[in-house]
């Protein structure tokens, strides 16, 4: 299971990734906007991507547009991480065809939780 974590923030990538680790997914690759995300997306193959709704350069509804249309990416579950409460941004990503929302501050159990919604582990 190779996982992409897009985040701007290195503090956050940082904390993802250790939650990921203690819930035993290894295979993890960070990208710092969505323009690097795409370029490994387009060259390396991933299970899942988790990336921040606000970024610069390409932001997380951009991404998950850019991978939505792209038919070699488009089954490529997406996460999106934000603390975003406003109902206009919500349904803009609901609207790009977004997997599942994991709102800031979150724990252990609200990541593992909505990671189970994609892959059944033993």
């Amino acid at each position: 299971m190779k996982i992409l974590v897009v985040d701007d923030m290195p503090l956050m990538r940082h904390v993802l990734i250790n939650m990921l680790r203690k819930l035993e997914y290894s295979n993890i690759v960070e990208a710092t906007d969505g323009l690097q995300a795409l370029v490994f997306l387009r060259n390396q193959h991933f299970d899942l991507v988790i990336t921040d709704l606000h970024m610069p350069k390409m932001d997380g509804v951009s991404l998950l547009t850019n991978i939505r249309k792209d038919k070699e990416l488009a089954d490529i579950p997406v996460l999106m991480v934000t603390c975003e409460d406003s109902k206009d941004k919500v349904k803009q990503v609901i609207a790009a065809k977004v997997s599942g929302f994991i709102i800031k501050p979150f724990n252990m159990n609200v990541l593992s939780s909505q990671l189970n919604r994609f892959f059944f582990r033993d």
